[in-house]
């Protein structure tokens, strides 16, 4: 999967200026709230604060990606944006840890710990991301024949000859469904990432 590494489209991110474009909203959106929520629960936030800081996070990137693009120098879009993350997700943990009802289940080393290790998830949560949209999009027009050979043997890491007797299929069938839709998927995730 290490095709799956492509940066976030400069157009999407310019049309995101504009508060009213709709489609460019919930393209970032589907894209990037699964990512959100996923590390804000991985810092330790239960679900329902895990669904506020996505919504704190959204707010503030639509009030800051104006002046953010304005910037002559500034780093990639995901870094900027998984610091935004971040620190809403921190700042939410560290106003419960004042309050007396929280503080005793607060481990600082422990909340030191998650972020760090929060931080190197973060390229491979948005990358899993495009794969599973692309991957729900290939499903709906791949035959269930090749499809199953393909998520038996690449996802759950079956083998290849338990896939083939399985499915009924020969082996060379399993292989050649695996690379047709990991090839698709590439192409996928390219053009999404490449259309303007």
């Amino acid at each position: 999967m290490q095709d799956l590494n492509p940066e976030t489209r400069a157009s999407l991110l310019l049309k995101l200026r504009d508060s009213a474009d709709a489609v460019a909203w919930q393209d970032f959106t589907e894209i990037y709230s699964p990512v959100i929520h996923r590390t804000a629960k991985r810092m330790g936030l239960q679900t329902a604060d895990a669904e506020n800081v996505v919504q704190e996070v959204l707010l503030a990137v639509s009030k800051s990606i104006e002046p953010w693009l304005e910037r002559g120098e500034r780093s990639g879009f995901r870094p900027w944006l998984f610091r935004i993350a971040r620190n809403k997700a921190l700042d939410l943990l560290t106003r419960r840890a004042t309050r007396p009802e929280y503080r005793s289940g607060i481990e600082w080393d422990d909340l030191v710990q998650r972020e760090s290790s929060t931080a190197s998830c973060w390229e491979q949560e948005y990358r899993w991301e495009l794969f599973s949209r692309a991957a729900t999009e290939i499903r709906r027009t791949a035959s269930e024949s090749t499809w199953q050979a393909f998520w038996l043997s690449t996802i759950e890491g079956r083998p290849i000859p338990q896939v083939a007797q399985s499915l009924g299929v020969r082996e060379g069938v399993v292989y050649l469904s695996r690379c047709r839709i990991m090839d698709r998927i590439r192409k996928l995730v390219k053009q999404w990432e490449t259309s303007e």
